[in-house]
């Protein structure tokens, strides 16, 4: 096996699991998350000449999902226009207690946008220069967009969640 293949292989095994759970956290449907983590692989396989040599080629596949995510939301909204339908409600991940269980629902209310700053930022931890970058934006817009999701969420869960998230912002 070239090393080309074999060095992708090694990427693909460490990063795989981890692009599609960060897929299902952004679309709700294992499915959707599948076959985004899929698409997000491939594009980064046929880049990967020009990426490997960077110290993080996870970020570039990040950047591909994020994009192709978004790229489907404009898609549905465009359908969504000449078909009006609900969407179902998004299942909640595995392995949650109660009190997360109450913030997803809540996450889940969120606009797009502001759903994948936070999951980018509390679940996958990325620093907010590496936010922009997948999400092709200025630091400050996600700040901003963090932070009025950060807004939305003491709204609708009041005091508890202020203070815990009070607590973890520290």
């Amino acid at each position: 096996m070239p090393d080309r293949d074999r060095e992708f292989r090694e990427f693909f095994d460490t990063e795989f699991r981890s692009l599609r759970r960060l897929a299902f956290l952004l679309t709700g449907d294992w499915t959707e998350a599948e076959d985004l983590a899929q698409e997000a692989m491939v594009r980064t396989y046929r880049a990967w000449h020009r990426i490997r040599q960077r110290k993080q080629p996870g970020a570039y596949a990040r950047t591909v999902l994020v994009n192709k995510h978004r790229s489907m939301l404009r898609r549905a909204m465009v359908e969504a226009k000449h078909i009006v339908h609900r969407m179902p409600d998004l299942p909640k991940p595995d392995g949650l207690d109660e009190d997360q269980v109450v913030v997803w629902e809540a996450v889940k209310e969120l606009p797009p946008r502001e759903r994948q700053a936070l999951v980018l930022r509390y679940y996958e931890d990325l620093p907010q220069a590496e936010i922009a970058e997948v999400m092709a934006c200025p630091v400050g817009t996600v700040k901003s967009i963090t932070h009025r999701a950060i807004g939305r969420l003491r709204e609708s869960l009041g005091e508890t969640f202020t203070a815990a998230l009070s607590a973890e912002e520290r």
